[in-house]
C-alpha cells in the first residue's frame, strides 16, 4: 500500500514540474499571479520550484519520510498562496501548477490540500488496514475521479471549439489615428514592461475586468503568447491606469505591437482571435525594410 501510494504521488509531483518545464514561458508570466513581479527573479523561483519539485518526487518515491513531510508542506504552502491569490481577486488567473492551462480557483485550493494530506499519510501507509468496505469506498472513488477526468476532458476539448471559433472572421483589427499612440513612435518602457527580452515581437494587450468580451478572448491571447517570436503583457484598466493614461488607450480590448526597440508598429481594437493576429501581422509587415 505504501509503495503504491509512493509511486503515484511521486508521479503526480514529477507530473507538476515537468508540465512547467514544458511550457516554460506561460509557467514564468503564471508566478505574477503569486505576487512575483516581472524581473530576474520570476525565472529564477520557476527554476527553483523544478528543481524542488523533482527532487521531492524522487525522495518521496524511493521511500523517504522527511521528502514526503516536505512536499506536504509544500502543497500547505501552495494552497496558502491560492487562497491570498484569490483574495486579491486573481480568481481565474495562470497559476501553471499542472501547465499553462491550470487556473487560480478554489478547487486548486482543495487540490492541494488533499495532496498535502496524502504526503503527510505516505509515511504511516503500511500501518492502516482496510477492509472490504474500505476497498468499495475507494473504488468508488477511483470512479469518481474516472468521471472527473472524462469531465475535464469534454471541457478540454469545448475550449478547443471554442478556439476554432475564435479564429473565425477576415477582418482586421480597427487602427483608428489619435486612439492610442502614434505608429512609429516610442512607448517609453513598454518592452520592458512585457519582458520582450530578444523576442521579434512585443504584444501589449489591454483589458478590463468587466469585459466580456476580454474574458472570452483570454485563450485566444494566451493561444499567440505560445509563439516563441512574441511576448505578450496583458494589462488591467483598474490596475495599470497610469500606463492606460500614458497611451491613451481607448477601450479595451486593445492591442499595441512593438518591435525590439520599442517602437510602435501596429495597433488596434479586437474581438477574436483572427483580429489580435493581424495586428502582428501588420507589424510584421510595417517592420520589414522599405515597408510602411
Amino acid at each position: 500500500m505504501e509503495i503504491v501510494l509512493r509511486v503515484v504521488l511521486g508521479i503526480v509531483l514529477a507530473g507538476a514540474a515537468l508540465a512547467k518545464l514544458a511550457s516554460p514561458r506561460g509557467s514564468i508570466v503564471a508566478l505574477g499571479s503569486f505576487g512575483f513581479e516581472e524581473g530576474p527573479l520570476r525565472p529564477i523561483a520557476w527554476a527553483t520550484l523544478i528543481a524542488v519539485e523533482l527532487a521531492l518526487a524522487v525522495g518521496v518515491a524511493l521511500g523517504s519520510d522527511a521528502a514526503a513531510y516536505a512536499a506536504a508542506a509544500l502543497m500547505l504552502l501552495f494552497a496558502a498562496l491560492t487562497v491570498s491569490a484569490l483574495l486579491r481577486g486573481r480568481a481565474g488567473s495562470p497559476c501553471a501548477c499542472f501547465g499553462p492551462r491550470s487556473k487560480v480557483s478554489w478547487l486548486a485550493v482543495a487540490r492541494n490540500l488533499v495532496l498535502a494530506a496524502a504526503f503527510a499519510l505516505v509515511p504511516s501507509a503500511d500501518s492502516i488496514s482496510i477492509g472490504s468496505e474500505g476497498w468499495m469506498w475507494i473504488a468508488i472513488g477511483v470512479a469518481l475521479a474516472a468521471c472527473a477526468g472524462l469531465a475535464v476532458a469534454v471541457l478540454a476539448l469545448a475550449r478547443e471549439v471554442g478556439m476554432l471559433r475564435l479564429q473565425l472572421g477576415t477582418q482586421g483589427a480597427l487602427e483608428i489615428a489619435g486612439e492610442g499612440p502614434d505608429i512609429g513612435s516610442i512607448a517609453p518602457g513598454l518592452s520592458t514592461r512585457i519582458g520582450q527580452n530578444g523576442a521579434d515581437f512585443g504584444l501589449a494587450v489591454f483589458t478590463s475586468e468587466g469585459c466580456g468580451i476580454c474574458q472570452t478572448l483570454a485563450p485566444a491571447i494566451e493561444n499567440v503568447a505560445q509563439d516563441p517570436r512574441v511576448a505578450v503583457g496583458v494589462f488591467d484598466e483598474v490596475a495599470e491606469a497610469a500606463l492606460w493614461r500614458s497611451l491613451e488607450i481607448p477601450g479595451s480590448p486593445f492591442a499595441l505591437a512593438l518591435d525590439r526597440e520599442g517602437t510602435v508598429l501596429a495597433k488596434g481594437t479586437f474581438n477574436n482571435l483572427a483580429q489580435l493576429e493581424s495586428v502582428l501581422a501588420t507589424a510584421e509587415r510595417r517592420g520589414r525594410p522599405g515597408d510602411a
